[in-house]
């Protein structure tokens, strides 16, 4: 377009110098230039290249048409402007890390849960802009449509659904389904837009610092009893054994002193004293009443 300028100029500028004698000879160059100008400025104009993964809007005098662009390169009406849109995967973040989300300093999601806690929600969206939709989303929103439409809708349908959660059970056993929720609460309103919503990813959870202690504390007392069913069970396993350790000697004890008679007694003594007496050793051998020997070394 600011060849077309400069050449209209340029043919405007070699008008005047015909009128004039002292410039009249220059006024065909300058017309010819002014002539070149429009031409490369009419070609250039006409060819419009779209980058992969981006579509082109047109727009005429404020009008948007309802056609898009494709990615390559396209022939358009030189007075045609063309506002490219990224259809690629889009991601916007809202994170209480400084720098990490989309906005500088603090934009997690601050929500008041069904038990009236404060709890802090860092989240990511992703999602892109529908290809035929972009007239659409151009004429009704315009290029920002990351402010108007990603970030409000998410943090708004946050906040509506999160009453319906317990703090602790938002942290925990609830999490999956809260993002289910989310994602389907967002997904129409986003449509309507002209963006489909492709992931939602619930990034953190922080709850009030009295509520993680006291969960910390739970957890840990929980430990507690854990272990000490352990050393309890360890502790019957331990007596079950001695138990049967001492039932065994019982056993044998009772097996020994009914088996064993007086004869049976006198029986082994004599056996005993016989092989006293094939010992080398001197000795002398006294037999009393009782049921032991009297044995005296002569040495």
């Amino acid at each position: 377009m600011i060849f077309i300028i400069f050449g209209i100029a340029a043919f405007a500028a070699a008008m005047a110098m015909s009128k004039n004698p002292q410039t009249y000879k220059f006024a065909n160059t300058v017309r010819i230039a002014g002539f070149i100008m429009i031409v490369a400025g009419i070609s250039s104009s006409c060819f419009k290249q779209i980058d992969a993964g981006h579509v082109g809007v047109k727009s005429l005098f404020g009008k948007v048409q309802e056609d898009v662009l494709e990615s390559g390169l396209n022939f358009v009406n030189p007075l045609v402007d063309v506002k490219e849109i990224d259809t690629k995967t889009q991601n916007y973040t809202m994170s209480g890390v400084h720098d990490e989300g989309e906005k500088e300093g603090d934009d997690a999601i601050r929500v008041l849960t069904a038990d009236g806690l404060e709890v802090t929600i860092d989240l990511t969206v992703l999602y892109r802009v529908i290809n035929n939709e972009a007239p659409k989303l151009l004429r009704e929103v315009g290029l920002d449509f990351k402010d108007k439409i990603v970030r409000p809708i998410t943090r708004t349908k946050i906040r509506d659904n999160a009453v319906y959660y317990d703090a602790v059970a938002l942290y925990s056993t609830k999490r999956d389904e809260f993002q289910t929720r989310i994602y389907n609460s967002i997904e129409g309103d986003f449509k309507k837009r002209g963006l489909i919503l492709e992931q939602l990813l619930v990034r953190n959870i922080t709850l009030p610092a009295s509520v993680k202690a006291s969960i910390e504390s739970k957890i840990n007392a929980e430990q507690e009893a854990q272990k000490m069913q352990f050393v309890l069970q360890k502790e019957k396993q331990e007596a079950e054994r001695k138990r049967v350790e001492a039932q065994g000697i019982a056993d044998y004890q009772h097996i020994i002193s009914s088996g064993l008679g007086d004869k049976q007694l006198q029986y082994e003594a004599i056996k005993a004293n016989l092989e006293l007496a094939k010992s080398p050793n001197a000795k002398i051998i006294i037999l009393g009443k009782g049921n032991s020997p009297l044995i005296i070394d002569s040495k």
